[in-house]
């Protein structure tokens, strides 16, 4: 018993610093460094958009093809939001001007506000869409409680 109260006592310090250590560098350094990794999704997403727009693409489609490629090649908990894609996509060209010759003239189109008759479709839902099983909107999906749930 005396054994194992000075394990406890002479290992606990030293797993809780590395613990901490562990925390703070998955904490902030991947989501740092995710604009500036021309191998990260960041990198990926401005390859993909500057490829795109330097090849006579709109900026829409060309932002609907990286911000998906971003979407699915980060791995954090939560979804990439809009705005913070559009941070790492900017932040991957400013970090690497050789790589990517000609997209900094692009790079507005990120932040300028949308235009609502645009021709591309979002693949977004709406704000107030709410997305049920079975495809469709809550309340019209044409199923009833007991279809629904056999």
């Amino acid at each position: 018993m005396a054994t194992r109260h000075f394990l406890l006592r002479r290992l606990g310090p030293l797993v809780l610093a590395a613990a901490a250590g562990l925390l703070a560098t998955a904490g902030t350094a991947p989501s740092a460094r995710a604009g500036n990794d021309i191998d990260g999704p960041g990198g990926k997403g401005a390859q993909v958009y500057c490829f795109m727009r330097n090849n006579g693409n709109v900026h829409e489609v060309s932002w609907t093809a990286s911000y998906a490629l971003i979407k699915r090649q980060s791995a954090g908990l939560f979804k990439t939001s809009p705005e913070h894609a559009a941070v790492m996509i900017t932040e991957a060209v400013v970090q690497n001007p050789g790589t990517f010759p000609d997209c900094g003239r692009f790079l507005g189109d990120l932040y300028a506000p949308r235009s609502s008759g645009s021709t591309a479709t979002s693949t977004e839902p709406s704000p107030t869409a709410i997305s049920v099983v079975g495809g469709g909107k809550a309340g019209d999906s044409g199923m009833t409680r007991s279809e629904r749930y056999n």
